[in-house]
């Protein structure tokens, strides 16, 4: 078979030679799942899963801001106080959170694929539920729950998709998969401003449930376990090969042995703490949670701050909208950039440049063009690098843990978005000026790229090597790894 050069020469092991016209021994060849990846180029099938994985966090994206644009909507027709509407807020903030942090370790027990449809189920029945949501309270409770599915939705798909690209391309592949999301929010809001006039709100949350039910199907179908999941759960050695002949059909994989994957003792939790790992997991947990403050604290906090500095509500919705734009953007150039050198540095250069940018937003209120540029470079460089971190840690991770590693960093961060969106407004109405309150929300961004910059040297991302799987019997190559 033609699988080009591979880093590690004991990912394969082939049959002893002949002597004599006799075969002495016949060892089935070993084969590296990684590797193998590595080895080819990316099929069809490997972009469709990143295309399914793209529908589930774009949907994700949708529900978890439709909230946000059905608000007003909510607040005129069962007459609300603004007050009333900030739990209802932070009830899907929090169910973000407590997903994250149950899901991950599931996926880690049940797989990727399992984990993800479960999730999708759940969080498109609970939106569907919502649209007949009686009360605020009713709805609370819905949304809290709908947070959940989604909390635990989006840790899988990055995890699912970092498993089936290639080492070389595995941060800007999984960037542009987690680009769904910001496409799914910005969605939400221009579907909103359709469906809420001539159909209620409620036809937001109806468009939320059943896209995501109808997607349910199309998964059960398509969607592969992640090989590497099955190699460490000793999975059948033809089920392997059946997914890897989708990336490479013209492979011969009969009768291989397929290694690549170690388990390591302990529960996928618990491996979070171990050494080699502690480091890291804590420095990337700090700047989620800084990240993810910022972040929500600007797309909580603009259009009023915008609002009140003249431009009308639909000029300031449209300016923050720049920020969503601009992560776009700035996820894919950050997550190329993050394959070509050290992802740390590239990291800690963005979050630095995103707090100038967040600076120059509470001193260019009164140019248009200036703060439209200022949003966007806030945006492309703080959300690119909040998406770029989350590769970076589905690419920290060893594959035993990886669902939970993702899972628990996003539901530490998630806490931060809580703090964030209800910070906000205390700074920025702390009676400093704008330009001196921006300056101090830039600051949490700048701690991250600290963070970044210190886990790239105390906590770098591993190499790839090869790991002698328990599932078959017989020799096996003499190289190991914690992954």
């Amino acid at each position: 078979m033609r699988v080009g050069p591979l880093r590690n020469a004991a990912a394969f092991s082939r049959p002893s030679r002949q002597q004599g016209g006799t075969p002495v021994s016949s060892t089935p060849r070993v084969i590296d799942v990684q590797d193998f990846i590595n080895a080819h180029k990316v099929s069809a099938f490997q972009v469709t899963l990143i295309g399914l994985c793209f529908l589930i966090v774009a949907i994700d994206g949708f529900d978890t801001a439709a909230i946000g644009f059905i608000a007003p909507a909510l607040r005129a027709e069962w007459q609300l106080a603004p007050a009333q509407l900030a739990p209802l807020f932070g009830a899907g903030l929090f169910g973000l959170m407590i997903g994250a942090f149950i899901f991950g370790p599931l996926a880690d027990k049940i797989g990727r694929k399992r984990a993800l449809i479960l999730t999708v189920l759940f969080f498109g029945l609970t939106s569907l539920a919502s649209a007949w949501a009686t009360n605020i309270t009713e709805l609370t409770v819905l949304r809290f729950l709908t947070g959940m599915g989604l909390g635990g939705a989006m840790p899988n798909a990055i995890t699912l998709t970092s498993e089936f690209c290639p080492d070389k391309r595995r941060s800007f592949l999984t960037t542009l998969m987690f680009c769904g999301f910001t496409l799914g929010s910005a969605l939400g809001g221009l579907a909103a401003a359709q469906l809420v006039a001539g159909y209620g709100w409620s036809s937001v949350l109806l468009l939320g449930g059943i896209v995501p039910l109808l997607l349910v199907p199309v998964l059960l179908l398509t969607l592969p376990e992640s090989v590497r999941f099955l190699v460490l759960q000793n999975a059948p050695a033809e089920r392997m090969a059946a997914i890897l002949k989708r990336i490479a059909p013209e492979a011969e994989l009969a009768g291989a042995r397929f290694i690549g994957v170690h388990r390591p003792a302990g529960s996928p939790v618990g491996q979070l703490f171990q050494p080699g790992l502690v480091a890291g997991t804590l420095l990337l947990w700090l700047t989620f949670f800084m990240s993810l403050l910022v972040f929500y604290l600007l797309s909580s906090w603009l259009p009023t701050v915008i609002s009140s500095a003249g431009m009308t509500l639909k000029d300031a919705s449209l300016m923050t909208m720049m920020l969503q734009f601009g992560g776009t953007v700035g996820a894919l150039v950050i997550g190329a950039s993050m394959d070509r050198v050290d992802p740390h540095k590239v990291l800690g250069i963005a979050y630095a440049t995103a707090a100038l940018f967040i600076a120059l937003i509470g001193s260019a209120t009164t140019s248009p063009a200036l703060l439209a540029t200022a949003v966007f470079g806030a945006g492309f460089c703080l959300a690119g690098a909040q998406v770029g971190v989350n590769a970076l840690a589905a690419g920290f991770y060893p594959t035993a843990n990886r669902a939970t590693g993702v899972a628990w960093a996003n539901a530490v961060g998630r806490s931060g978005s809580v703090l964030g969106s209800m910070v906000g407004g205390t700074v920025l109405s702390s009676g400093l000026g704008l330009p001196t309150a921006f300056a101090i929300v830039g600051i949490p961004v700048i701690l991250a790229g600290l963070f970044m910059v210190v886990k790239g040297r105390l906590a770098p991302q591993p190499a790839h090597q090869t790991a002698a799987s328990p599932s078959f019997a017989g020799p096996l190559p003499a190289a190991s790894s914690i992954d």
